[in-house]
Formats: C-alpha cells, structure tokens, sequence
C-alpha cells in the first residue's frame, strides 16, 4: 500500500512530527533557566525577610519565609481571610464590667468627681441589692474565681504576662485564653482574689480577707462546640455546685431561672459597643444527683467506642435547669493600623472576610471599627433568625437579587476596588445558617446553595463569618479555593483554632 496524499493525512503526518519534535528536543530548553528562575526566587524571597517595615520591634523578629514560591503568591491574592481575635485584635484583654442580678460593676469607676472603691456596685437597672441578691453576688464571683483553668505563678519575672499581686506577694497568672486572665483579675479588683490550687482544692480570698477552700469535683471542659465550660466544685460546708461560663447563646436556653431580660439586655448593649460577654450561671446538687452525675461521666470518659460523643451527652444532661447569675464584658482593643490595611487591601482589589467565633453584634462593631463595613455600606444578613423567618431558600434568592440588581449596568473596577456608582454590599452569615448551605439536600445535592451562596459572596466588598467554629472556618477557605475561579487565598489566624 502506497503513501496516502490526501490532505487529512497529511494534516494528521504533520501534526504527529510535531509531537515527536517536541518530545525529542525539549532538552533545548537548558537545565539551568530551571535553576535560575528557582535561585531567583530563593533570593527574591530574603528581601520580604530584609524589609525594615516587616519587622516586629516588640519581639524583635521579621518574617520568616517558608517557601521561596511566596513572592509570586502574594501578588496574585484575590481573597484574604482573617481571624478576629488576636489577628485583627491585640488578644490583650481588659475586665470592663460585669452584671449580676440586674446591677453592674465597673471597677474603679468615677461617680460625682470620686472614685468608688474597688469593690463598689453601680446599680443601673434595679433598685438596691437585697438579701437573695447579695448571696447571688458572692456566688457570681465565687464562680468566676473557680470556673477557670487558670495557674498561678509565684514568679516576678515572666515575660509577657501581666502580674498581680495577691496578698501581698508577686503572683502571675497563666492561661491558654486571656479572657480568663482578664476575668480572673477583673474579680480581683472586685473583692475576690483567686489564690491557688493545691491538692485538687482551689482557694480563693473574699472580701473580708478569708480564704475559702472548694474541692474541684469535676471540669466539663470547653469546646468550641458547647461554648461553654464548668466546674463541679464542693464547699467548707458540703454543698455541691456547678458553675458554668460561656457565651449567651449556649447559656440563655439552658436557663431556667434569674433575671433573664435584665441580664439579656446588658448583653446586647455590650456586645454592641464591641465588648465581649460570656454569661455565668450555677446549679445546686444533692449528694444524690452528685453520685449520679460522677457515674454518667465516668461510664462516657470510660467507654471505648465514640467517647466524645458520650461525653458530650453527658454535658448535655448534666448543663441543664440552670440559675442565670449575670454576665461579664470584656474589651478587645484593635491592633494599631488595623483600619488602614484593610482599606488598602479593599483600594487594591481584595476581598477581606473575617471568620469568628464572636457574637454578631460584637464581631459587627469591630468591623465597622476597621473599616471592613464602612457608613454607605448596606448590610445583608444570612442568620438563624432570618432563616426562622424565610426560608434558606427565600432567603438566598432575596439576596442573590439584591446584589445583582446592578450587575447588568455597573462593573467593579478591580484596581480601585469599588466603582463609584456601584452599591458596596457586605454579608453577615453566622455558624448555623452556613450549617444549612453545606449540608447536602434530600436529593442528594448540595451545590445548588452553594453555588448562589458563592455568587452572592462574590458581588459582597465584605463578608464578615460570625458563630463559627474552627471547622467550619476551615470549610469557608476551602469552599473559596475550590470554586471554578480557583483563586489565590490568604488566611490568616493566630492559633491552632485557626488552621484546623
């Protein structure tokens, strides 16, 4: 059979020898372009170590360059994700106040042109604490004194740890969160001082300069699931008690009695100034319920198959029926130029979302605070309580009209940002309602919502991510990694929490 001359033939010789040209004489491009691009970015990675403007004087360190591939990575950033706490915020906390039964506290507060002693009471809801409200306070801060996993040091020179002095003596405490730190302190200058534990009794120093002895029971550890953590404790006089601390929406349901509303209130008028709040509540046991307590968690902490599971229905059944005492605010100060980076993250084109565990109301003020959310921004919410309203589905497509009213005529000028024209949007999702838009749907799909969920998030400026646990951070990033663009991310968070 002779050679074929027709044109496909040909077509098809030709595009063959190609191939085997290219995969003949690829060697033509040397070996060394390979190593000199790569030694140009090993070197062109030591001027982001060098950069003067990069270094930290407070703990006198730079930045510390992992992979020589980070130049050109920076520069092609199309979304950066933050944490709150600690990243966007100093993670140096500050007791402000704390409610208890309708009244509040504020240390070393000036009323009429004198400062009040420390241990003095501001009463702005009630009228004057009566008996039953003075035995809630001593338990409000008897709580806070024993529901921690704060250590005390008897040191003077521990570097960056704030010191206290207790009883005459130099004292340091340490803990893994800074909220107890601040909560422990801030109770100091109220009258209680928590001094040590010792032979699984902690003991603290009340008002009248007595030390109280309790004997730690138990600890029901926090989670970011729960949100809450207590103590099982028993008193010099016998009486077993839980406290338990956390935030408002794992303690309010979990209330039967105390002054609810009064306590509510004070909540979300703090949070709203940014302050963060945890709420305090106890629980009376018999000597009955005790033992019957100490059996369910010993049959969970013993079994060996979904141990976690069963103890956190073990919490679950023991963290019920209990009496609200008040409520505690803490600030968070924001980090110097936090508002300024990201306007000039937003001026270049890059959309910043903040994932936190915070309470919306809290986690919105510090974002208005660091210009995320600016006056002229219009806010959408995807929330629980929006979803109670509306459906998740009503509530998608509401929005997804809302944020591309304007697609059709405006455009977004990606070297200055926003356009002029062009409405600024900024999305507020918490926890739960990002539960419903990753959880699969009946028939089996799920990427309906979340498809419409990632184009409203799209045609947002700004996405602030409430509620969240450390999973479900990781979910969002991946979420946004994944998607068609597959854009270049950059997340951002100060502990393990952060990056699980």
């Amino acid at each position: 059979m002779g050679p074929c001359f027709s044109p496909l033939c040909q077509f098809i010789t030709a595009f063959t020898d190609f191939l085997a040209f290219m995969v003949l004489f690829n060697y033509i491009i040397p070996v060394s372009m390979y190593v000199t691009v790569e030694m140009q970015k090993f070197l062109g990675s030591y001027f982001l170590t060098w950069d003067e403007e990069m270094f930290d004087e407070e703990i006198g360190e730079g930045p510390l360059v992992n992979t020589s591939d980070l130049n050109e990575e920076l520069g092609q950033v199309e979304y950066v994700f933050t944490d709150k706490t600690g990243t966007l915020t100093e993670n140096n906390m500050e007791f402000i106040e704390c409610c208890i039964e309708g009244h509040v506290y504020v240390p070393h507060v000036i009323c009429n042109g004198q400062i009040l002693n420390d241990c003095a009471g501001i009463d702005m809801i009630d009228s004057s604490p009566g008996g039953s409200s003075k035995e809630r306070e001593e338990l409000f801060f008897r709580a806070l004194c024993l529901c921690h996993t704060v250590q005390v040091k008897e040191d003077d020179n521990v570097d960056g740890l704030k010191k206290a002095h207790l009883s005459g003596r130099s004292s340091v405490y340490i803990s893994s969160s800074p909220d107890e730190v601040a909560l422990v302190e801030g109770i100091q200058r109220l009258g209680y001082t928590f001094l040590r534990l010792k032979d699984n009794f902690m003991e603290i120093l009340n008002r009248e300069n007595d030390i109280e002895k309790f004997e730690l029971l138990e600890v029901l550890s926090f989670d970011s699931v729960r949100r809450r953590m207590s103590v099982i404790v028993k008193s010099a006089k016998g009486e077993i008690l839980l406290f338990c601390k956390g935030a408002d929406s794992s303690i309010f349901p979990r209330v039967t009695e105390g002054k609810i509303e009064q306590v509510r209130s004070r909540v979300e008028r703090n949070a709203v100034e940014g302050l963060r709040t945890l709420c305090v509540a106890y629980k009376k046991f018999t000597y009955e319920e005790y033992e019957s307590v100490q059996k369910s968690l010993q049959e969970a902490k013993l079994a060996l198959r979904d141990r976690e599971k069963k103890l956190a229905e073990a919490y679950e059944q023991i963290e019920k029926g209990l009496i609200l005492l008040g409520a505690t605010a803490v600030e968070d100060r924001l980090q110097e130029k936090a508002a300024d980076t990201i306007e000039a993250l937003q001026k270049a084109g890059i959309k910043v979302w903040v994932l936190t565990g915070d309470k919306m109301e809290t986690a919105a003020a510090a974002c208005y605070a660091c210009k995320l959310f600016r006056r002229n921004t219009q806010i959408l919410e995807l929330t629980t309580k929006k979803i109670e309203e509306q459906s998740l589905h009503d509530v998608l497509f509401e929005l997804s009209k809302t944020v591309l009213r304007y697609s059709g005529s405006l455009t977004r000028d990606t070297f200055s940002g926003l356009s002029a024209e062009m409405q600024d949007y900024g999305l507020i999702i918490d926890g739960a309602a990002l539960s419903l838009i990753m959880k699969p749907r009946e028939d089996g799909s799920s990427s309906n919502y979340r498809e419409l969920f990632l184009e409203i998030c799209r045609n947002c400026s700004a996405v602030l991510c409430c509620r969240m646990a450390p999973l479900q951070k990781a979910q969002i990033v991946k979420l946004i990694k994944w998607s068609k663009e597959h854009p270049i991310t950059l997340a951002i968070g100060d502990g393990a929490n952060d990056v699980s």
